[in-house]
């Protein structure tokens, strides 16, 4: 049975992130070790859950799932599930911010406390992305400079089905809906537009091409 194999134990781990709230943001307001150690249990196990789906080189080998807090994605991730548990959890918004500020000053990604993603999703070298309120459907993957959100003009954020992938400077904007294994060229963007099951989504708004995607996410990416 597959276990999570981590390269410091929990008590380590606890300590690097108490250091680091603490050191970036030094406002009087000091993070506790114990307001970090209450969210560890639930977010090992949910890094465990989202790390066991994902069949990749540094993530699993010989039957253990692996967390390599120096392996950036990885710790990016981790830094994601422990604000959204300390926002679910303790309702705690100080502290929640405080990690999702943390995160997004060493890996240059936004994501908010607040948002829903995914059982199981991937970052992959995400600097310069930001994900919005939208819904996330499971297995969904993104790469860096992209961007899911609202316009302001007409508002509405993006719905996402089971295996979405968005390669380098993809963008999804206003109330498009997605649909299950769609991949997003790199470059590509749309707004206010829907798009079937199993489509490769190529260019920008308003002149997308789409072809037939054959390959499921869950094997392109996710190698299960």
């Amino acid at each position: 049975m597959s276990e999570l194999t981590m390269y410091i134990n929990e008590k380590c781990l606890i300590d690097l992130v108490y250091n680091q709230l603490n050191t970036f943001f030094p406002d009087g307001n000091a993070v506790l070790r114990d307001d970090i150690h209450s969210l560890m249990e639930k977010t090992l196990k949910r890094v465990f859950v989202c790390f066991s789906n994902i069949r990749r080189k540094y993530f699993y080998e010989d039957g253990n799932v692996l967390f390599n807090h120096l392996h950036s994605d990885q710790y990016a991730m981790f830094l994601y599930l422990l604000s959204n548990t300390a926002w679910q959890q303790e309702k705690n918004e100080h502290l929640a911010k405080k990690i999702f500020l943390l995160n997004k000053t060493l890996h240059g990604i936004d994501a908010y406390f607040s948002i829903e993603l995914p059982e199981c999703f991937l970052f992959i070298h995400p600097i310069g992305t930001i994900l919005g309120n939208a819904t996330y459907g499971n297995f969904f993957c993104v790469y860096q400079n992209c961007s899911i959100g609202a316009l302001s003009t007409t508002g509405g954020y993006p719905k996402l089905g089971t295996g979405v992938v968005m390669y380098s400077r993809t963008s999804l904007l206003g109330p498009c809906v997605v649909g299950n294994d769609v991949v997003f060229g790199a470059n590509s963007m749309i707004i206010n537009k829907n798009i079937p099951d199993n489509s490769v989504v190529l260019g920008q708004h308003p002149n997308n091409r789409i072809q037939e995607n054959h390959i499921k996410t869950t094997h392109r990416i996710f190698d299960l």
